[in-house]
């Protein structure tokens, strides 16, 4: 069994050229449309023969069914989910408009306790309302 590296790689060589062809003709008997194209009534003739077998098999009513329960038990989830979102969007608005509130309280208490005094230039029309510019 003394083999050379010459016989080594002819080995491999016939090897890839043996797995190519296999996978060529693999590909070739996979090739779904290659094999409508060459056996058109054939191919109809088993896409109707499965439609029947399906029909007659209730799988589409099992499916919607399946489909139903599922989407009814997933609109029930995205609502609980959808919920909490808005709670939280509500609660973080609530909590900046507080802070709002409370800031301009803080801001307009000192000045409601203790009004500046308005100062007129020339005679003083009492018809006007006093205007401040802070």
């Amino acid at each position: 069994m003394a083999e050379t590296t010459t016989e080594v790689r002819a080995d491999i060589e016939t090897t890839k050229a043996r797995i190519s062809g296999a996978i060529e003709e693999l590909e070739r008997k996979a090739d779904v449309a290659e094999r409508v194209r060459e056996h058109p009534w054939t191919a109809l003739a088993l896409a109707f023969s499965a439609g029947l077998a399906l029909s007659g098999s209730g799988a589409d009513v099992k499916v919607a069914q399946a489909t139903t329960a599922a989407a009814k038990g997933t609109s029930g989830q995205l609502g609980a989910v959808f919920d909490g979102v808005l709670a939280a969007v509500i609660a973080g608005a609530a909590g900046a408009l507080h802070s709002r509130v409370d800031e301009i309280v803080r801001n307009v208490g000192p000045a409601a306790r203790n009004p500046a005094p308005v100062h007129h230039v020339g005679p003083v029309d009492r018809t006007e309302t006093a205007v401040r510019a802070d």
